[in-house]
């Protein structure tokens, strides 16, 4: 109609079914839906429920020493972990991140820090699962003697022995 603007889509304000309070210390990992507000502090990964529209919220007295790992994430305290938020991520004035953080969509204002590197994924994020990171850690060479001789352009080796 003619006057009226698009409206923006609204991001979730939430509505918060939990509660960590300022005098509450937790210390282990974290799963939640539905919104989570936290004013005080987690030791260990937050997590929220795989294919929920949750939102985590972290007021500037809470801290999460731990990975964060939600669709919507509000952060205006201290994290010292990485942050995946697969739809929305907003760093507030006195937000304090000490790790990588991982993002489809960020607002930060001025005055939130981040100590370490922002990337941005278009598609859904979260932490690589523990068989991946062992695959990974474990994935030696079949033949001791052997050595890369060179690499294609597919990321193919070629080996040698000696």
């Amino acid at each position: 109609m003619l006057g009226k603007k698009k409206q923006k889509p609204r991001r979730p304000t939430g509505h918060f079914d939990t509660l960590i309070s300022g005098k509450t210390s937790v210390s282990g990992d974290v799963h939640f839906s539905g919104g989570l507000h936290v004013d005080g502090r987690i030791r260990g990964k937050v997590l929220a429920e795989d294919g929920s529209d949750a939102i985590l919220r972290l007021s500037e007295v809470g801290e999460i020493d731990g990975d964060i790992v939600a669709p919507h994430v509000i952060i205006n305290g201290t994290v010292r972990g990485d942050v995946y938020a697969s739809s929305h991520l907003e760093l507030a004035t006195k937000a304090a991140i000490h790790g990588n953080v991982y993002y489809n969509l960020i607002e930060m204002a001025m005055g939130a820090s981040v100590n370490g590197n922002l990337v941005h994924q278009k598609e859904p994020v979260g932490l690589p699962s523990e068989a991946e990171s062992s695959l990974q850690k474990t994935k030696a060479p079949a033949d001791p003697t052997a050595r890369p001789e060179k690499i294609d352009s597919a990321g193919a080796e070629s080996v040698t022995k000696e």
